[in-house]
């Protein structure tokens, strides 16, 4: 694919866009503002939620029609102002989007211990063994989750628990691509044995479906592949069940789209998130590219190591 300047994209659109990114610490959110800085966005790091008006109309009076900032719980007083600025911002014709990065606090608290580095709430009044004022992890954690949590409902959501800083890169490039302001489907594959996604907005059990997995032929192969796509496609209720939730997101998208939602997120989850949520996940996103942006994730296929 050729790589697309965001020169090019804009240049009959003067539009201001604007992607807010906020998040748990230790989310990524750094990658992803080092992701946009890379496509052509002017990016502001940790930026106090005061100037961010002030920032906006700067940017409005250069050349630059592209803007990223990342705001967190280090502007912890100033946070609550944040949503009535955003719509202010709207008002004023600013595209405005939101992309909150969250992880699970096991995978939180290790990343933290990897780097050795402080969370920004750690310091309260408690004096710690090294004669400091600082809190558990676990509590700033929780802290800081109920510190942006007006934020993060406003958001799109993304898990980064098992993403690759590289495959968070790719993704947040994808979400934001700067010739289209229309809404953008995201179709992910998951196993239940691991969990829910995080930033699903639906999210369909095909549990029920035959299994591939029970094929020695088809075990070690995925929904991608021909094989399995072909034992998928000879049963009744894999397109009973691909038709239903096909016309489901048919029926709804465009009230979606016209209630200013920005990206759906639907889930599709079966054992392993292998075979039959995978083949699932192909075949809508193929349906509905040619109509939306659309993008498809396969949470368990991407966390697996890749091959030297």
């Amino acid at each position: 694919m050729t790589k697309q300047t965001p020169g090019d994209a804009r240049s009959t659109d003067d539009v201001l866009e604007l992607v807010l990114i906020t998040g748990m610490s230790g989310s990524g959110k750094s990658v992803a503002l080092n992701a946009l800085e890379d496509v052509g966005y002017y990016c502001v790091d940790n930026l106090p939620p005061g100037l961010m008006t002030a920032l906006v109309e700067w940017q409005r009076a250069g050349a630059g029609r592209l803007l990223a900032i990342a705001i967190d719980a280090r502007s912890a007083a100033a946070l609550p102002e944040v949503p009535a600025q955003l719509d202010r911002l709207r008002t004023q014709g600013v595209r405005v989007s939101c992309l909150f990065l969250d992880a699970s606090t096991p995978t939180l608290v290790r990343r933290f211990s990897e780097t050795r580095r402080r969370h920004p709430l750690s310091e309260t009044s408690h004096v710690g063994l090294d004669g400091h004022p600082q809190r558990a992890l676990n509590e700033a954690l929780e802290l800081e989750r109920g510190l942006l949590a007006a934020l993060r409902d406003q958001a799109h959501v993304v898990d980064t628990s098992v993403l690759r800083p590289t495959q968070l890169q790719s993704y947040v490039k994808a979400l934001f691509p700067v010739q289209s302001p229309r809404m953008t489907l995201v179709f992910e594959s998951f196993a239940f044995k691991r969990g829910l996604p995080n930033d699903a907005d639906f999210v369909f059990d095909v549990r029920m479906l035959p299994n591939p997995h029970y094929e020695p032929d088809l075990r070690e192969l995925t929904g991608r592949d021909e094989p399995v796509a072909a034992f998928l496609r000879q049963q009744p209720d894999v397109g009973k069940m691909l038709g239903q939730v096909r016309g489901f997101l048919e029926d709804w998208l465009g009230a979606m789209e016209g209630n200013h939602r920005s990206y759906v997120t639907v889930a599709i989850g079966c054992t392993g998130g292998q075979h039959r949520s995978v083949y699932l996940v192909e075949q809508l996103a193929l349906h509905f590219a040619p109509h939306w942006a659309t993008l498809r994730r396969h949470r368990e296929l991407d966390a697996q190591p890749t091959g030297g």
